[in-house]
């Protein structure tokens, strides 16, 4: 089976919708993701849209903590980009029905009830409760649905992108292999441009705030087709998650530590001021370090973040999701502190684009998680996520409307199984999976050393061959799809980690405990080729 489309994009979170509702504008849309389209990373976002919405605050301010938290390596001219775009991309989503929180001011306004999160200087997060990816996610799905040159295929996920060279041509991706999972077979899409939303990459590692969907994908498959990605050591670590053995890693809001949240060991002693000049609204890699620090030091298991100076009514109804979550299991964060735990939140590295989301290969584009813009550096500002999936969306649509291409499409082929067949080894697949996901825990987490990142490059090596023998001898099917992704990234993660022999932002060593200036560059990596510190 083959699909012709002007625009095909991997991944329907905010930074694919909004991609799509713009270049549907001007030509048809189509949008594979692989669950239901609302499963995405954006869906479960809780805190917030960081935007300078409030008199007393400026750009120059939110610029200046985006860099600061970026520890040197954030591109501040797509830092100004996103920032500066930041109050039309809010208004946009509220013109499309999105509900954000308001608060009525002492004139009678009814303007946003602005939150602050760590590292923010300002209040400057718009939300909705503590559900405000659900929320946008709602919006702009019910705008999608609407509009007639948008499609989507549901339970559909990316197996490779299509590049002309592999069939003789030029260097330039024309669309993807695509598994249909109700039907077991695999379809070609062929589009003028192809868009990757897939977001991040959190089940690479045994603990993760992040959905099942997030497994790479789309940094795998661009790596694969021999587009550049850079700054994969910087994976961002959210310090609290619901510690709770019945609880499949529950994030628990920065926003409670913007609201006056303090974060205590099992004896009550808050610890975040030893640690940082700003305590418990630190960003966010120093929380999760410091976290770290004193679990290993007393042995403890979690630490507790403690709102109960709070009136129960203001939580209840600022936190309704969390406070309802932790309810469920006997956790009244009124009158207790929370357990919580650090665990794999967000990738700041990934497929290198330019200001409008252009990548290294022709033809091949990147917005959201997915992408490696700039403006992250060695460590994600909170909020500033979503933010870039609106920001980048729309200017990805904008630009490429402006570079229409065609392509002899004549000679794509359609998937060819060959000689695979089907699998009675599932157990290889989970034991592989299960093996690569706690090595990482291990050994590339919060904490790491040259020794530890040595024996995971090691041991990542032997998976890797291991599973390229499996997926060329059987037919693919998600699973192998998904650990086939998890280990391609496993290996990037661990291969740009050991080019930089510094601590910087969230890739902190122990065998080089200072950040050194000479290394203030990307760690930039290739199919082909090792990583490498670049000045770009």
């Amino acid at each position: 089976m083959r699909i012709n489309t002007d625009y095909l994009v991997l991944g329907s979170g905010i930074a694919g919708l909004t991609f799509a509702l713009r270049a549907a504008e001007h030509g048809e849309v189509l949008i594979v993701t692989k669950r239901q389209r609302a499963d995405s990373n954006t869906n479960w976002a809780q805190g917030g849209i960081s935007a300078v919405l409030d008199p007393n605050d400026t750009f120059e301010a939110h610029v200046e903590d985006t860099l600061v938290a970026g520890a040197g390596l954030c591109k501040e001219d797509i830092v100004e980009i996103c920032v500066e775009g930041a109050p039309a991309a809010i208004h946009d989503l509220v013109a499309m029905g999105a509900r954000f929180n308001r608060a009525t001011s002492s004139s009678g306004d009814a303007g946003f009830d602005l939150g602050r999160e760590g590292g923010h200087s300002a209040r400057r997060v718009v939300h909705a409760g503590d559900v405000t990816g659900r929320e946008v996610e709602r919006a702009l799905l019910e705008t999608a649905e609407k509009h007639p040159k948008i499609r989507f295929l549901e339970q559909h996920m990316g197996v490779d992108l299509i590049t002309l060279s592999r069939f003789g041509g030029p260097e330039v991706c024309v669309g993807a292999y695509v598994l249909d999972k109700g039907a077991n077979k695999v379809i070609t899409v062929l589009a003028r441009a192809t868009v990757l939303a897939t977001g991040g990459a959190g089940k690479v590692y045994l603990y993760t705030s992040n959905p099942d969907v997030a497994t790479g994908d789309g940094t795998a498959m661009a790596y694969r087709a021999g587009a550049e990605v850079a700054n994969m050591e910087f994976y961002q670590f959210h310090p609290t998650v619901l510690y709770q053995a019945q609880s499949k890693s529950f994030l628990i809001s920065e926003a409670l530590r913007g609201e006056g949240g303090v974060l205590r060991l099992e004896d009550g002693t808050a610890f975040m001021p030893r640690h940082h000049a700003m305590a418990d609204l630190a960003p966010r890699d120093v929380v999760a370090r410091a976290i770290d620090f004193e679990m290993k030091r007393t042995g403890e298991d979690c630490v507790w973040l403690d709102m109960t100076h709070h009136q129960g009514d203001f939580l209840r109804t600022r936190f309704p999701n969390i406070y309802a979550e932790c309810l469920r299991y006997g956790i009244d964060m009124t009158v207790k502190p929370i357990p919580v735990v650090p665990a794999a939140h967000y990738l700041c590295g990934g497929v290198v684009t330019d200001s409008y989301g252009r990548t290294s290969l022709p033809g091949l584009w990147a917005i959201g998680e997915v992408a490696c813009t700039g403006l992250h550096g060695a460590n994600r500002l909170a909020s500033n996520s979503l933010l870039e999936g609106l920001v980048f969306g729309k200017r990805c649509a904008e630009t490429l409307f402006a570079e229409r291409r065609e392509e002899d499409l004549s000679k794509v082929p359609d998937w060819d199984s060959g000689k695979a067949a089907a699998s009675e080894e599932a157990v290889v697949v989970a034991h592989n999976w299960d093996e690569i996901r706690r090595l990482m825990w291990n050994y590339v987490g919060i904490v790491r050393s040259s020794r530890r990142l040595e024996r995971a490059q090691r041991r990542i090596a032997l998976l890797q061959d291991e599973i390229r023998e499996y997926y060329w001898n059987h037919q693919v099917s998600p699973d192998v799809l998904e650990l086939r992704n998890i280990a391609t990234v496993a290996e990037l993660i661990v291969a740009c980690a050991q080019a930089r022999k510094e601590s910087r932002g969230l890739h902190f060593t122990t065998d080089y405990l200072e950040t050194d200036p000479a290394q203030c560059r990307d760690t930039v990596i290739k199919r082909g080729f090792p990583a490498h510190l670049r000045t770009s």
